[in-house]
């Protein structure tokens, strides 16, 4: 199948460290197809991303596209995309600049980014600055700016932590609507295991480090999904009493993430 994604990293340890990061990992992704992968607190979830782009080269192992080379002499063969934990836009840069960074200056690029930010409810700011808006908008932002390029490989760093409940929710549902538009092959990694249940075709649950791939779970609930679903609910329930030593810890973050969204909604509301 086309842009058919295989990764696999024999080890990867840090430059003058001897701790070895992920050992043994493999996974292979369809073309079009949403994989989360979870995983407790320095799984090595965020070295993985940054493998599969590139932005890290010192491993043993490769990542192909296709059967070849997904890196070649320091040039990507495929569009990708990536959404990091946080917005990363650049703050002497208007929103419209920010944007263009991804694309060349022609008229239809321009129409491109304004079309995008009609579609994520920002068609009015993008003359201003990132400091101008709140966080959940630099996170459209980001997420718009993510897609400008039509990525054949989108991934996705915890892009929506820390949010608030109703924010969150909105931005998973922008981002269903711009996957289903393009449908890029998704890397999304959280350690929020509903989120991961309501977005992905498929789960990938990680071991503690060295990072290795020690469950995998097909979502087949039909879509749309919502984290309080009672489909969602009954397999997350399923797999914490089937998987318990090995998703305890992930619950544990998963309930801190809720009652760190609950203080700030608290917070928001007295004031």
């Amino acid at each position: 199948m086309k842009n058919r994604l295989e990764v696999n990293i024999r080890r990867k340890i840090f430059p003058g460290a001897d701790v070895v990061v992920v050992e043994e990992f493999m996974l292979t992704a369809s073309a079009g197809e949403f994989v989360a992968i979870v995983g407790p607190s320095g799984a090595g979830k965020s070295t993985l991303l940054n493998i599969v782009a590139g932005l890290d080269r010192e491993m043993d192992g490769d990542v192909q596209i296709d059967g070849q080379p997904l890196h070649v002499d320091g040039l990507i063969t495929v569009r990708i995309g990536f959404v990091f934990q946080e917005p990363r836009l650049m703050p002497w840069l208007t929103v419209m600049d920010n944007l263009m960074l991804v694309l060349d200056k022609s008229t239809d690029s321009v129409e491109r980014i304004r079309q995008l930010l009609r579609e994520v409810g920002l068609a009015d700011v993008e003359q201003s600055f990132p400091n101008q808006l709140s966080g959940g908008m630099q996170r459209r932002v980001s997420l718009a700016r993510a897609f400008a390029m039509r990525p054949e490989l989108l991934l996705m760093d915890e892009p929506f932590l820390s949010l608030d409940a109703p924010t969150a929710a909105r931005l998973r549902q922008l981002l269903l609507t711009l996957w289903g538009e393009l449908h890029p092959t998704v890397l999304f990694v959280t350690h929020h295991l509903r989120e991961a249940l309501a977005l992905a075709d498929r789960v990938l649950f990680l071991s503690s480090s060295p990072a290795r791939v020690v469950l995998e779970v097909p979502v087949q609930l039909p879509r749309p999904r919502e984290l309080r679903d009672t489909g969602i609910g009954e397999l997350h329930d399923h797999l914490l009493a089937q998987y318990p030593e090995l998703l305890s810890g992930l619950v544990e973050e998963e309930k801190q993430s809720a009652s760190d969204i609950s203080d700030s909604d608290n917070r928001l509301a007295s004031r």
